[in-house]
């Protein structure tokens, strides 16, 4: 089915909860109230590495407070919040609350008020006296070995991925080009800093309040954390303002509901932008090394790519971060002898956690600058050297799985996104005449970069989701499943994809958010843009099984075959029979047939294909203070096809701004003691609006064969190929290699200096 034959799929259509967050109306966690609730205030330590002691007296006494609670008052069960299920192996080397304070922003106590100001006095009157001790900070620091974070090293973990025989295919090189470079730690910036909610109901259940990204996991970590029995834990998604990754681990939550617990009230912990920034979650850091092997007609015979990842104070994600970027290293470019080495250290920072586009924004921030002046080195235009080189799906039509083992890449449309980005940037025509534009104190310049993504974990982890779908009596269609809407629209995906199949307006489809009491389970939760490929295809197949169950009894019950049943705008009937709405026909099924229609499909991937992006930008840098502009961007995007158009254009342009950010402005930064100096939006800095251009978009829509109605992920890969394109366009502006993220003032200025 083409996209102008869809009735929804593809169509702009306003998600249902649109009205009330423009309103106010939305109620976040936040927001929420309770009788007798109690408000708490972590403290987090202020030190790097430090033996930590607290002498509560003096905030028992503060009016209005009602609990303290140090290390020696929480339960000693260690957990890695990274493991999504239980079957995960790792390390877990976590705690509710830590004696010794591994970064700053460490938990290390936790005061409850009957208000957040008592709350937050109590906090204010602890003694915290720290005993510091040598800190590791950056990923220089940790590979000299001279302290160590856990254990006897600090490299925490190692991987290696290769194809072919790449010093034979560097032997066959004209030319080797090489280039090292770094990214830096990134917060996720949601507008809502993290929160959660925790109570006991009258049956004796901890019940959590929480905006996370996988209910289920909350529930296995506050499980084994709290050494709780599964089915006396609910946790409850609610609605959420932002996520981008920083949500995708728990951190309150155990404390919370640990809290509530205890006390036998309410409680509601609301982090501060410092905290959110110091206390819970970061894009790893990196450093690295690409190495590329080219002949004179621009084919790339030979690459190895080296990164090192600061993993932060815990285990958390340092292996899966190491193996995702990669494995996205040879997914978009046809290189037949190819060696990615990865290795993650700990650091006394901030730990490391998913963040949008996980592993993308690292593994192409560096190589596709490297790809550029490979380029460059015969002279070769850019775009046209990408193009040469990209991978083409006839390659792996009849495959089973990649270079390396990992699911085929499916229906891969890289070249596409650089070929008709080519033609709609007009980059010919510029590239003739960009350099007219020059002044003295001004210079412009283009750039381009390619991004490849993945679409959830099959071949890798358990991808599957329960789905359960239900005719409701008043003709509205019920999908449960366990489904997270982080605001980027996943609830009106998912009742496109329904009311496509059945046959009826999306605001007839009911789609509740994720809960571990209702929702059926599913395996992952929203992470590794398993989302609309995986989820929305369990939808489409519920949607289609319960379609089916629906003529197979409306043929029984008015004697003619399924065939020649039809569904019409939530109405069933054939051309000789009375139609009925779909609430009638579920009313009259109840009664003649005592059945419900309804149906329970446990649905599991079926691939992983890769998904593409292209970037081009235009830029023009003041050579006088280093400052950029981005004067025009266009972001091409294979999405198979798009479900809802303005969502989608809204992930291409909320993608680009967080990757403009990486490439000009955003950085934690450490000093030498651990100390966070950019703690707050006064120090780290994000692309506000009169710096933010108009980010123009395209969608590349060639299906893929697995993906619902043949979509496959955007959101993810939306935040990766924007940095390298503009760090490229500023190399071309400048004449300079910059590698290093972000590009600021001093950055450009120091580089201009070395020309």
């Amino acid at each position: 089915m083409m996209a102008n034959e869809f009735k929804y799929i593809g169509k702009r259509i306003s998600s249902p909860d649109t009205k009330d967050k423009i309103l106010g109306k939305t109620k976040y966690t936040g927001d929420m109230q309770r009788h007798a609730m109690l408000f708490g205030k972590l403290v987090t330590s202020q030190k790097a590495h430090a033996r930590v002691r607290i002498n509560t007296a003096r905030a028992w006494a503060v009016a209005g407070v009602r609990a303290v609670f140090t290390y020696e008052d929480v339960p000693k069960r260690p957990y890695n919040s990274n493991h999504w299920y239980p079957g995960l192996a790792g390390k877990e080397d976590e705690l509710i609350l830590h004696e010794t304070a591994r970064h700053v922003g460490d938990r290390i106590a936790l005061v409850l008020g009957d208000t957040m100001e008592a709350a937050e006095r109590g906090r204010q009157a602890l003694i915290v006296e720290y005993e510091e001790l040598p800190a590791v900070i950056g990923i220089k620091s940790a590979k000299e070995r001279s302290v160590t974070v856990a254990g006897e090293t600090n490299l925490c973990f190692e991987t290696e991925f290769a194809c072919g025989d790449v010093q034979s295919g560097f032997a066959k090189a004209d030319f080797i080009i090489e280039d090292t470079g770094s990214t830096p730690k990134i917060h996720h910036a949601a507008i809502e800093n993290h929160v959660c909610m925790a109570e006991v109901d009258t049956f004796g259940n901890l019940i959590i309040y929480s905006p996370c990204q996988v209910v289920f996991q909350v529930q296995h970590i506050t499980a084994r954390a709290l050494n709780l029995p599964y089915y006396k834990i609910r946790v409850v998604k609610t609605d959420m303002g932002g996520s981008f990754g920083g949500k995708g681990m728990p951190v309150l939550e155990p404390i919370c509901g640990f809290a509530a617990q205890k006390t036998g009230r309410p409680v509601k912990i609301i982090m501060d932008r410092m905290e959110s920034i110091a206390a819970t979650r970061t894009r790893n850091a990196s450093s690295q090394r690409v190495k590329t092997g080219i002949t004179k007609d621009g084919k790339i015979v030979a690459r190895e790519i080296e990164i090192d990842f600061d993993g932060g104070a815990y285990l958390t994600n340092c292996a899966a971060i190491a193996v995702a970027a990669g494995k996205k290293a040879f997914r978009t470019y046809t290189i037949e002898n190819q060696r990615y080495t990865g290795k993650t250290y700990y650091t006394h920072t901030t730990p490391g956690g998913a963040c949008r586009g996980y592993g993308s924004p690292q593994v192409h921030a560096v190589s596709e600058i490297n790809i550029n002046n490979a380029a460059a080195k015969i002279g070769m235009d850019p775009v046209d050297f990408r193009i040469l080189n990209a991978v083409d799906p006839k390659e792996y039509a009849q495959g089973a799985v990649d270079q390396i083992g990992s699911p085929a890449i499916g229906n891969a449309r890289i070249k596409d996104c650089l070929t008709k980005g080519k033609e709609q940037f007009r980059w010919q025509e510029r590239m003739q005449t960009i350099k007219d534009k020059n002044s003295d104190r001004f210079a412009y310049g283009l750039g381009v970069a390619a991004s490849a993504h993945g679409n959830g974990y099959h071949g890798a982890f358990p991808d599957f989701i329960n789905v359960t779908m239900q005719i409701m009596p008043d003709g509205r269609v019920l999908v449960r499943a366990a489904l997270h809407d982080l605001g980027c629209g996943t609830v009106l995906t998912m009742q496109q994809i329904a009311a496509e199949v059945m046959n009826i307006p999306p605001e007839q489809i009911n789609v509740p958010q994720a809960d571990t009491f209702l929702s059926p389970y599913d395996s992952a939760g929203t992470q590794a843009s398993r989302v609309t490929f995986v989820c929305g295809g369990a939808v489409k197949e519920a949607a289609e099984a319960l379609k089916k169950k629906m003529a197979v009894f409306y043929a029984t019950a008015f004697g003619c075959t399924d065939a020649e049943v039809w569904f019409e705008d939530g109405k069933i009937g054939t051309e000789s029979t009375e139609a009925m709405d779909y609430g009638s026909f579920a009313t009259l099924c109840e009664n003649k047939y005592q059945t419900t229609l309804k149906v329970d499909l446990e649905y599991k991937s079926k691939a992983n294909p890769s998904v593409y992006s292209a970037a081009f930008i235009e830029v023009k840098v003041d050579r006088y203070t280093g400052m950029v502009e981005v004067e025009d961007i266009l972001v091409v995007q294979d999405a198979g096809q798009v479900i809802n158009q303005t969502l989608a254009e809204g992930q291409l342009q909320g993608g680009a701004h967080m990757s403009l950010g990486m490439a000009l402005y955003e950085e934690m930064v450490y000093d030498e003691s651990g100390a966070l100096k950019t703690g707050g939006f006064a120090k780290y800095h994000i692309i506000n609006a009169p710096s933010m251009p108009e980010v123009k978009t395209l969608f590349i829509e060639k299906g893929e064969p697995m993906g619902p109605f043949g979509a496959k992920s955007i959101g993810e890969l939306a935040a990766v190929a924007p940095a390298p394109a503009l760090m490229n366009a500023i190399n071309h502006a400048l004449g300079t290699n910059l590698t290093d993220y972000p590009a600021t003032p001093e950055r450009i200025i120091k580089a201009l200096n070395m020309l």
